[in-house]
């Protein structure tokens, strides 16, 4: 097991889930917070996002150093949940400005 995924797991454990899922391993938290915490306790840049739906933000973040990657689910209430993770992200990663 990464790093990463002890540490997500730790997070999971941790935070409590404020958002109904069908998924059991989903971790949800308040969007500002979970955000906050990829960037700065597991070191990941949000690399793109998109609209699901009108009440709904798909994101991917990746920690540039490793390659695992996350896919957060934004919700319009402003909660956010961590649907998708993995590794060896092969998309491209642009250099910071």
């Amino acid at each position: 097991m990464t790093r990463l995924h002890a540490s997500l797991l730790l997070l999971c454990l941790a935070v409590p889930s404020t958002a109904q899922s069908k998924m059991a391993d989903v971790s949800c938290d308040d969007s500002a917070r979970m955000a906050q915490t990829l960037k700065q306790v597991l070191g990941a840049e949000r690399q793109g996002m998109g609209l699901r739906d009108p009440e709904t933000m798909l994101e991917v973040w990746v920690k540039r150093t490793s390659g695992d990657w996350m896919i957060v689910q934004n919700y319009a209430n402003g909660t956010s949940c961590i649907v998708a993770m993995g590794d060896h992200w092969q998309g491209e990663v642009p250099d910071p400005a």
